[in-house]
């Protein structure tokens, strides 16, 4: 396989596609993938790097089984456990962040989706947060009705994050107690109601590289636009919990592939970054145009300071959005 052409053929609007053979991202020179996958990142995304950060609104106690998950009821494990969080201690955060300089924030809960006293405390937190901020709203709350998301979108909410996780192959070994069409239902009426949606999933939780590239081919006929890419971290106490971790060319294949695969979405850093040297800086490298940042359940344990000035380094645009517009 010709990467070199192969970029340029993309590049002219060419798009990997199901039912071509791709096992060549697998197996090709790693370092003239990375090369490629810069140059496709620089063309379609240009030197901005959105960043976001999550806040963790409630804490364990989930009744879903998925595998990996630290906060299932079903597993042992030593996750910190508590309710939706206060109004201000959110929006407190969120106006912390905004004035680092981050481009979006989100509240992240636990759980098939929020009950419903929940639900309207939820709506109120983002009706404020709308009114006093400028950051970019968005939401990772489970699974929700149309009429649900409505709501939150005329709240200010703006984005939606819903993992696949994996590929639908793999699925039934990650989740039993929801399917993947669930998660694709859920993303379509996120995108129905006009919602940016961010979704990807996590490696190294026994799939194989077809898993990755079907996942990354789901994505794309989904649309999806933003893609956080997680690499397992083993938690104890969950099923997974003895898995190895992936090493750093696994990982920095995975991102230079999911953006042959695509080449128009931020492909978005998340949980695991602290496997590559120097926080990661080579995945910025390899495709990567995006990030989650800050002290949060998913991050890597650098400060949003550091991040801004690392991608400052790399020559990357970390103005946020909501400062560009007046």
């Amino acid at each position: 396989m010709d990467v070199v052409r192969t970029t340029q053929e993309i590049i002219d609007g060419r798009r990997l596609s199901r039912g071509e053979e791709l096992s060549w991202l697998a197996d090709c020179d790693l370092k003239a993938l990375q090369s490629g996958a810069d140059r496709l990142r620089e063309y379609f995304c240009g030197d901005r790097a959105d960043l976001c950060t999550i806040i963790s609104g409630r804490s364990g106690r989930c009744s879903e089984n998925c595998s990996f998950c630290a906060q299932s009821a079903r597993h042992r494990t030593q996750c910190e456990v508590h309710g939706l969080l206060d109004e201000d201690t959110i929006i407190e955060q969120a106006r912390a962040n905004e004035e680092e300089g981050v481009g979006r924030f989100s509240i992240v809960n636990s759980g098939y989706g929020p009950t419903p006293e929940d639900f309207e405390r939820l709506v109120a937190i983002y009706e404020r947060m709308h009114r006093e901020l400028r950051i970019a709203l968005c939401c990772s709350l489970g699974f929700f009705s149309a009429e649900q998301i409505h709501r939150l979108h005329e709240a200010g909410v703006t984005g939606v994050h819903c993992n696949i996780e994996t590929s639908r192959r793999n699925f039934p070994n990650i989740c039993t107690t929801h399917s993947f069409d669930d998660k694709l239902a859920n993303i379509r009426r996120a995108q129905a109601e006009g919602m940016r949606v961010c979704s990807g999933g996590i490696i190294g939780m026994g799939e194989t590289w077809a898993d990755r590239v079907d996942m990354a081919l789901t994505l794309a006929e989904l649309g999806v636009m933003s893609i956080p890419l997680n690499t397992l971290m083993p938690i104890p106490g969950t099923p997974l919990g003895d898995l190895p971790r992936p090493g750093e060319e696994e990982i920095l294949r995975t991102v230079a592939m999911f953006r042959y695969i695509n080449p128009e979405a931020d492909i978005r850093l998340a949980g695991g970054r602290a496997l590559i040297r120097e926080n990661g800086r080579e995945l910025f490298r390899s495709g990567a145009s995006a990030s989650i940042t800050g002290n949060m359940l998913t991050t890597t344990g650098s400060t949003i300071a550091e991040d801004l000035a690392m991608l400052r380094e790399l020559g990357r645009d970390v103005t946020p959005v909501w400062m560009t517009c007046g």
